[in-house]
């Protein structure tokens, strides 16, 4: 099985191409270019230099969300293109979970994965490793990271913190719990995580058409939410 994985939700783009549970190739880009300039040629790319067409996939993974709103649709339009033409199934995948699979765990670890979501909010899940499963400890949640100090209270070995919200979660949860920030360079996490959660999900019979494909923004976009502030304002006034 060959599977194409897209990752455009956070600040870096990156493409992977596993088959049959091995990775073949992998790119990641961190250097500030927007994501529309950057993921279609990654993907060409990886196909390219696997000897590879789109015919010999199996399944697009894409990440779904949360994350960047404009980069979400990035990643979702370019794999409903893709995989439209030869009815490709698709794994919209948990972001977060993408995440959470792009570091290893010792068994029994547990691991919060973050994207800052501005305001000194995140959007988070907590994992922990189960032999070779990831088991989910709370749904993807956008908001304070302050619940998780209840969640993981009996964690006993150090939970991992990973993305680009693990700062926000390591300032806020650091006095009651045993966090370890992953090192920056994998802090971002890596689209091998996006494909291993696609894999998870075709196997738990998530995979859907191209046309089906969806963001999942878990919150309002900043416009919208600025409006809803100026109508409360309108009210009141």
């Amino acid at each position: 099985m060959i599977i194409l994985a897209l990752d455009s939700s956070g600040r870096a783009a990156g493409t992977a191409l596993l088959r049959d549970g091995e990775l073949l190739y992998e790119s990641y880009l961190n250097n500030g270019l927007t994501h529309s300039e950057t993921l279609l040629p990654m993907a060409e790319a990886a196909l390219s230099a696997a000897h590879i067409s789109t015919a010999d996939l199996d399944l697009l993974a894409v990440g779904a969300g949360p994350g960047s709103f404009t980069g979400l649709r990035i990643g979702m339009a370019l794999a409903k293109g893709l995989a439209l033409p030869g009815e490709l199934p698709c794994a919209g995948v948990s972001s977060l979970e993408a995440l959470a699979r792009s570091v290893f765990l010792p068994d029994g670890a547990s691991v919060v994965a973050a994207s800052d979501a501005r305001r000194g909010e995140v959007y988070y899940a907590a994992f922990t490793r189960e032999g070779e499963a990831l088991r989910r400890l709370c749904p993807d949640t956008a908001g304070k990271p302050g619940p998780l100090a209840q969640l993981l209270a009996g964690c006993k070995k150090p939970v991992f913190v990973v993305g680009d919200g693990a700062q926000v979660c390591y300032n806020n949860l650091r006095e009651n719990l045993p966090l370890e920030p992953v090192p920056a360079p994998w802090r971002l996490g890596r689209a091998t995580g996006v494909a291993l959660a696609g894999l998870a999900l075709w196997q738990a019979g998530g995979a859907v058409p191209a046309g089906d494909l969806r963001p999942a923004y878990h919150r309002l976009s900043q416009a919208q939410r600025e409006r809803q502030e100026k109508l409360k304002e309108s009210e009141r006034s």
